[in-house]
């Protein structure tokens, strides 16, 4: 199975592979950047190796895709973007994503997750067809509210008690988004 590159007008979103994972690393080791993840910054580069073969393994697998971001620019890489998981029978996924802090405020995830959405919805991804994609936000995270609002999802709830991160339980607020909804 081919893992499928797409391109934006400022992004190009690649497979990750080892040679990423020095820029990985300097995302990763951003506590801005992991304040809402399960883990603490990363420290070392094999870290992101880690990483990078779990998201790669994820897709051979065919049970989630995630792409690097780049520039089309500068080919830099800023974050990474995808579905964490992938259910062909239902038809649905849970959608993840990340940037550099310097990149935040400027569009790029919205951007590069327009793309990977339309890519999805348009049966051009090798996991069949999806109709429903959910994306989940710790409460606080309002930039990534924002960002999901922006792409269409429509707010589903609070689901108490429904994430467990840093060693706590915390509420988790569900955003879905529906094939016929998505413009």
């Amino acid at each position: 199975m081919k893992f499928p590159t797409l391109e934006t007008p400022r992004l190009k979103l690649t497979q990750l592979s080892s040679n990423d994972s020095e820029a990985l690393l300097n995302i990763f080791s951003d506590t801005k950047v992991v304040k809402f993840y399960d883990i603490e910054a990363y420290n070392t580069e094999e870290q992101s190796l880690k990483l990078i073969e779990f998201f790669n393994t994820r897709f051979n697998d065919g049970v989630g895709i995630r792409w690097a971001i780049r520039l089309k620019s500068t080919h830099q890489l800023i974050g990474t973007c995808g579905f964490n998981s992938w259910n062909r029978k239902m038809k649905n996924s849970d959608i993840g994503y990340e940037l550099s802090s310097p990149f935040w405020g400027q569009g790029y995830a919205t951007e590069a997750l327009h793309k990977v959405i339309n890519s999805a919805f348009s049966n051009q991804l090798p996991f069949g067809e999806l109709y429903r994609i959910q994306g989940d936000t710790m409460l606080g995270n309002n930039a990534s509210e924002s960002v999901l609002l922006k792409l269409g999802f429509k707010e589903e709830g609070v689901r108490r008690a429904s994430g467990y991160c840093k060693n706590e339980f915390h509420d988790l607020k569900c955003f879905g988004l529906l094939k016929p909804d998505f413009k």
